[in-house]
């Protein structure tokens, strides 16, 4: 029996320092020295101000900007998670349905099938910084009538910021709410 223990206890150890010390040392470190920013994400700057984060979404509610996807956990990165609400639970359904009246109520134009799901429903981190095309496209009348822009040039704005599938195949064409509105922001 001894001769069991001790190599257990032995190998448990080592487990422990090598997976919970050096390990995460390890990684710290490289996040520290290689990664952009010393590893603590990639900010926006505007006027020497931090306005956020280019791969974590952040909340847009005034009409003069495009809205970016829900988020279950409030776009905070330390409680990334979805809602693990199924779509038969009638708390989701509700917070789903109130979500597409207010939407609604902002886009008279807009009928309820028309709008993505993305702009009714959270994403499974809850920090995503992008939208579909069509989920951006849908908000042009609003804006545009909100900033006394043109409906083409705010259309033109999000067909210039639009990044298509990596390497052209994989995944979705998107676009990064941030950049967007921020791009907006400098039309006048």
């Amino acid at each position: 029996m001894k001769s069991h223990i001790l190599p257990a206890l032995i190998l448990t150890l080592c487990c422990i320092v090598l997976l919970a010390v050096i390990y995460p040392l390890a990684m710290f470190g490289i996040g520290k020295f290689a990664a952009p920013n010393s590893g603590r994400g990639e900010t926006v700057q505007v006027n020497g101000r931090t306005v956020g984060y280019f791969r974590v979404g952040q909340t847009f509610e005034e009409d003069r900007y495009f809205w970016s996807r829900p988020s279950a956990v409030g776009y905070n990165a330390a409680g990334s998670c979805g809602s693990n609400k199924g779509p038969s639970n009638p708390d989701y359904l509700a917070t789903v349905q109130a979500r597409l009246d207010t939407f609604l109520v902002h886009h008279p134009r807009v009928r309820a099938g028309q709008v993505p799901a993305e702009l009714v429903t959270a994403s499974g981190s809850g920090l995503d910084p992008h939208l579909s095309p069509q989920g951006a496209l849908i908000q042009v009348s609003r804006i545009a009538a909100v900033r006394g822009l043109s409906e083409e040039r705010v259309r033109a704005l999000v067909t210039e910021h639009t990044n298509g599938p990596l390497l052209g195949l994989f995944g979705p064409s998107s676009v990064n709410v941030l950049e967007l509105n921020l791009a907006l922001d400098k039309l006048k």
